[in-house]
Order: structure tokens, then C-alpha cells, then sequence
């Protein structure tokens, strides 16, 4: 609201310092600096009223050092995520007029009433499993509907590219100079032709094919929004794994999303320039600062925990950030840790299930699943298992930066 607000005045009065609200550079770092008071002055707050009103983790034994301690301690705690990720974004960002930055609040929102049903059924109605499986996954299917559908539909959700190159207007091939255009195209990593385009996975079924891509990009958005936000869910399992992970992704994501809506920069990294794309980076600086500023009280020991409440949301959020932005097929890697803590638990299903239907006892790769349990039945301090999975991150990270000139 602040960006209208300061834009009117500096058009009609020419009110001094009002033109500052026009650059994102100095939007995003207030978004950061305001989600981050939120989350460490306010956040205190809404910890005490987590703890008055006694929502406290229910903690199953699990055998671990440190586990039992942990009952009772607040959880519901992304809320304080939500909430200093949302308040900054209305403040500062142009939601108003900027269908991607409207997608994300609606992904916030949404995902943040499934994670608060999910917390409220474990809690409130003492079920240890929260709301059913088949509940939780329609929730984020009929998400990755909406999202796809709106960017395979609005006419603002363009893309531009090089003069003379082939494109996909209107999802029909044609030859144009420098025109915004809809397409189904994303980018893939590490190849010097680093375009792939959707359609092209039906062109089987003949001439006119291209008005069925969504056909395959609405369902690839469905899972990659199902995928990431259960993989996000899975690693928040120890103090601080998740909120540090995430903020790692979200900041990588973040200057994706500024040289992508940056004409100079994606030329001369020969990306796709997504118009409107730019003012993803306020909304992520809030995101950031949120997660940031969660630490603060989810680090070891944790003074609360985030949930479903905000593990779902995070994961939400950051699939579809790698949408808009067309970097999607990069999730394997830059969100490596919720990749490897999801592998490890279908591993340990799939591989208990196929040898006790085989020999009638179940046998286990790992000593625990997800990935982290492991580490912590192995004997390792949960916060140095938290520091190493960081690190981790930080190195996937820039091995994703990397792949902006590794083709």
C-alpha cells in the first residue's frame, strides 16, 4: 500500500524522497528489515500466547536424546512466518497490479490454513496423525491447479526473448521481434540449448498440439507444488533445519528472480526476461527476513516449533517462486536437502514393505527416516546435524548459481 500511497504523492505534490518507493532494490530492504522486527518483537508475543492458550507439541518417543524434553513446546509458530512475510508485502510490494506477486499471498494464505487444520486436529482434537493424508494432498493438488491454470491462462504471464528467435505466442510457434509472449517454456540446467518447451512433450499428437500443453504443464506444476511442500514438511524435523534450509533456497531464488525480471542481465546470462518478475524479489526479501527472524527462537533449543502450519507453507511458497520464474527443473538441486529427506523416507517405506512381503520381517536402509533421524540415532548432536545440513545447502546453492554460465 505504501508504493500507491508515496507513488500519488510524489505525482501530485512532488513530495520529496517519495521516489525512493520506486526502486525494488529499496522496497526489498525494507520488506526484509520490517519482517524481521515482526518476526523477533512480535514473534515473542505470539509465542507467549501459543504457550498461555497451551498449544504445545505433542512428541512422540522416538528414541531419541533430547526428544521427550521437547513436549510442550509451542508449535503453530508459523504463523509468526505468515505473518511477517504477508504484513511487509502488502506494505511494500505492488500486489495490487502484479498477478505473481497476488499468486504467492493466495499460496501463502492457502497453504497456511491446511498446515493451521493439520496443527488444530493434532492439538485441539488429540490425533497424533492431524488431518488425513488424502485430505492434505487434495489441498495441495487443487493448489497446483490454480497456480497453473493462472499462468497458463493470464494474459500478463509473459516472457521475452531474443529478437528473431522462434517463440510461443498464444502457444503457436511464430517468428518474433522482442514481443512479450505466453509460453510454456522453462529452462534446463547445464545444457547450452536451454530451452525446453512443455508442448513439445505432446508434438506426437500431430498439427494444432499446441493448444493441449496444458494438458502437461498444469499437471507438472501440480506435483512440483505437491513434491516440494511435502519435502519441506519432511525436513522440519530438528531445531532450526527447515527455517535455515528455506532461507538459504529463498535467497538463491531471490536474485534468480531479480536478473530474471532485469532486461540487461537476463540478456547477457541469456535467460528468459519475465516481465513483472522483478517485484518477486520484495516479496522474497519478506519471505527471507520471516525465516531469518523465526530462527531467532526455532533455533536450538527451540522456543517453538513452526508446524504444518509453516512447513507446509514454505514449501508451497518456494515451489512456486521456481515456477513463475522458470527455474523449476533446478529444485532437484538447489532444494537438495528436501530432496534427499524425501528420497530417504520412500526408500525406507518402499524397501521395509518389498521384504516383509518377501521374507515376513521388514528390514530398514536407514537406522531412521527422514535423513535426519538417522544422523541422530547414529549419536550426532542435532545441531551439528543442523549446521552440516546448512552447509550443505549453501553449497547446492551456488552450484545452482553455477549453472547460469555451465551449459
Amino acid at each position: 500500500m505504501l508504493y500507491y500511497l508515496f507513488d500519488y504523492l510524489e505525482k501530485q505534490y512532488q513530495l520529496p524522497g517519495a521516489g525512493l518507493f520506486q526502486f525494488q532494490t529499496f522496497r526489498a530492504a525494507m520488506s526484509v528489515l520490517l519482517s524481521l522486527i515482526i518476526a523477533t518483537v512480535f514473534g515473542k508475543k505470539i509465542i507467549l500466547f501459543l504457550r498461555r492458550k497451551q498449544i504445545g507439541e505433542t512428541v512422540r518417543d522416538l528414541g531419541l536424546d533430547g526428544q521427550k524434553q521437547k513436549a510442550g513446546t509451542p508449535t503453530m509458530g508459523g504463523l509468526i512466518i505468515i505473518v511477517a512475510t504477508l504484513i511487509p508485502v502488502f506494505l511494500f510490494s505492488r500486489w495490487l497490479d502484479n498477478i505473481y506477486i497476488m499468486l504467492l499471498i493466495v499460496t501463502t494464505i492457502w497453504m497456511g490454513i491446511i498446515g493451521f487444520i493439520d496443527d488444530y486436529i493434532k492439538i485441539f482434537k488429540k490425533n497424533k496423525q492431524g488431518l488425513k493424508g488424502r485430505f492434505k494432498i487434495m489441498g495441495q493438488v487443487v493448489l497446483g491447479l490454480m497456480v497453473g491454470a493462472t499462468l497458463y491462462l493470464h494474459p500478463e504471464v509473459t516472457m521475452k526473448e531474443k529478437d528473431g528467435t522462434k517463440i510461443t505466442e498464444q502457444f503457436t510457434v511464430v517468428e518474433v521481434l522482442g514481443k512479450e509472449v505466453k509460453s510454456t517454456k522453462t529452462t534446463v540446467p547445464f545444457f547450452k540449448d536451454n530451452e525446453f518447451d512443455y508442448a513439445d512433450l505432446i508434438s506426437w499428437a500431430g498439427d494444432g498440439f499446441e493448444k493441449y500443453a496444458w494438458m502437461i504443464f498444469i499437471p507438472i506444476v501440480i506435483l512440483i507444488v505437491t513434491a516440494v511442500s511435502n519435502g519441506a514438511n519432511l525436513t522440519d524435523g530438528i531445531d532450526g533445519l527447515a527455517a535455515g534450509t528455506s532461507a538459504i533456497i529463498a535467497l538463491t531464488l531471490g536474485i534468480f528472480a531479480w536478473v530474471s525480471g532485469h532486461i540487461v542481465f537476463s540478456d547477457y546470462l541469456d535467460i528468459f526476461y519475465i516481465p513483472m518478475a522483478g517485484e518477486l524479489v520484495v516479496f522474497i526479501a519478506a519471505f527471507a527476513g520471516a525465516l531469518v527472524g523465526f530462527l531467532w527462537y526455532n533455533a536450538f533449543p527451540a522456543q517453538v516449533f513452526m508446524g504444518d502450519t509453516g512447513s507446509l507453507t514454505i514449501g508451497g511458497i518456494i515451489a512456486v517462486i521456481a515456477i513463475i520464474i522458470r527455474k523449476e527443473l533446478l529444485i532437484p538441486l538447489l532444494c537438495g536437502i528436501f530432496f534427499a529427506e524425501s528420497i530417504s523416507v520412500m526408500l525406507q517405506v518402499g524397501y521395509f514393505k518389498y521384504t516383509k512381503s518377501r521374507s515376513g520381517e521388514g528390514k530398514r536402509i536407514f537406522l531412521m527416516a527422514p535423513l535426519h533421524h538417522h544422523y541422530q540415532k547414529k549419536g550426532y548432536h542435532e545441531s551439528k546435524i543442523v549446521v552440516r545440513f546448512w552447509i550443505t545447502g549453501i553449497l547446492l546453492a551456488i552450484i545452482t548459481f553455477v549453472t547460469l554460465k555451465v551449459r
